[in-house]
């Protein structure tokens, strides 16, 4: 098991932890967000944090959240705050542009801790001796991950269910001077299906899966019982020198879960395999928990 967290970046910071919040810089502007691990006192005093948060997102009642846990409410913004931004990201040779916002659902279109996968997927690409990698990113969202397996020369088809996800998407790989991603708008788990029965091999396959959710023609996912359908699919997809990155956020899934589970749907591919848990350090030591991951790579050799 093993903690990982992102090298220090010029337009993140998460300032303070606390009291079920955090307190986050995203370039140029401080947001304060809901936060349900975070279960300790904040470190900072409450008129610290209402004198540096540029924008706060005030959810609605209990009774009114909706049962995937994206949260539902509203932002109470000052007079300098804009509804969209943008913020970089850069290791190595790769360099990253997303247009940031501020959506009801407290998200603003990056998870900043996906830094170290970002890092995996491009270092593990550029490991490959294929002359253009065809990578498979599902629950794809606003295209972190996706932009950087096309940073690495990767081909790259990104699924998500939600058409104006794959729009912001979209725009995230233009502002990043990016190209060779194809746009799909599918329920994860249906598109599988179909791709083992083409027969279609992926390079590389990307999960990011959240506890619930709907695809474009109202199918339900759940992650308990779907998941361990996903993966059998998917160590069909995946070619004998290929990849495979998971990262589940759902709150009490243990990584020892996601290690079961590909022991038994990847048996062939276990040459090179890590789990554990990503996490945020604020600027007073508290480690945040933001989720499980696993990553496995058809290897004889550690990256």
């Amino acid at each position: 098991m093993e903690l990982l967290t992102p090298e220090p970046w010029a337009d993140y910071d998460l300032i303070d932890t606390g009291g079920f919040e955090k307190l986050e810089r995203f370039g140029a502007y401080i947001i304060r967000r809901p936060e349900p691990q975070a279960i300790w006192q904040k470190s900072l005093s409450e008129e610290d944090w209402l004198e540096k948060a540029d924008a706060r997102f005030n959810r609605l009642s209990e009774k009114q959240r909706i049962a995937d846990g994206n949260e539902q409410g509203n932002w109470q913004k000052k007079a300098n705050m804009p509804d969209q931004w943008q913020v970089s990201y850069h290791y190595k040779e790769m360099s990253l542009k997303f247009r940031l916002g501020l959506t009801g659902f407290k998200h603003v279109g990056i998870f900043p801790e996906q830094a170290v996968n970002w890092n995996f997927i491009y270092d593990t690409i550029k490991q490959t001796n294929e002359e253009q990698p065809s990578v498979l990113n599902l629950f794809a969202y606003t295209g972190g991950a996706s932009l950087a397996a096309c940073s690495a020369g990767a081909k790259v088809v990104h699924i998500d269910s939600v058409r104006q996800v794959i729009h912001w998407a979209k725009q995230n790989m233009e502002l990043s001077g990016l190209n060779s991603i194809q746009w799909v708008v599918e329920d994860a788990l249906k598109f599988v299906r179909r791709e083992t029965r083409r027969n279609h091999r992926y390079t590389g396959i990307i999960l990011d899966p959240p506890a619930y959710g709907r695809g474009p023609d109202g199918e339900k996912w759940i992650i308990e019982k779907d998941l361990d359908e996903l993966l059998q699919l998917c160590s069909r997809l995946l070619l004998p020198n290929g990849f495979i990155i998971i990262n589940v956020y759902s709150l009490g899934w243990s990584a020892l879960i996601l290690e079961n589970l590909f022991r038994l749907h990847f048996s062939g591919f276990l040459h090179y395999i890590r789990y554990g848990e990503l996490f945020l350090p604020d600027s007073f030591g508290n480690k945040l928990p933001l989720g499980s991951f696993l990553y496995l790579i058809k290897t004889n050799t550690t990256p």
